[in-house]
């Protein structure tokens, strides 16, 4: 099984579509009340759906990219607000924070070798 794709709920789907362009998606899907993107690396995407409730998200998206620290710096020179610059966890990951413009949590991170063998990796269980 693989996952296929995750979608956010947003307010304001023109920002939100020029916020994730910014950090380097790429839109496969465009819509008024619906658009997706595929990830800069892999086959993974995820998508946008317009809500016009109140949008309260508390899941957390997690994008992972090597150079983390790079693209930190590139992102702010673009205008990305951070909410945490890249700081290593005691989980060992190296992770930053920002918010999109309907407040989704998202978490630009490396973890090497550690996203899937971290060192209290459980053994397979039946």
């Amino acid at each position: 099984m693989e996952l296929n794709q995750v979608t956010l709920p947003v307010h304001n789907m023109d920002e939100c579509v020029r916020f994730y362009l910014t950090l380097g998606f790429t839109q496969i899907v465009d819509t008024p009340h619906y658009a997706r993107f595929s990830c800069p690396d892999g086959n993974s995407t995820f998508s946008l759906s317009l809500s016009t409730d109140a949008v309260v998200n508390n899941s957390v998206i997690y994008f992972e990219h090597e150079q983390l620290d790079e693209l930190y710096e590139d992102l702010c020179h673009k205008g990305i607000e951070f909410e945490q610059a890249p700081t290593e966890q005691s989980y060992l990951w190296k992770e930053a924070i920002i918010k999109d413009p309907s407040g989704n949590k998202i978490k630009l991170y490396w973890a090497g070798e550690n996203r899937l063998n971290p060192p209290w990796k459980v053994e397979k269980r039946l």
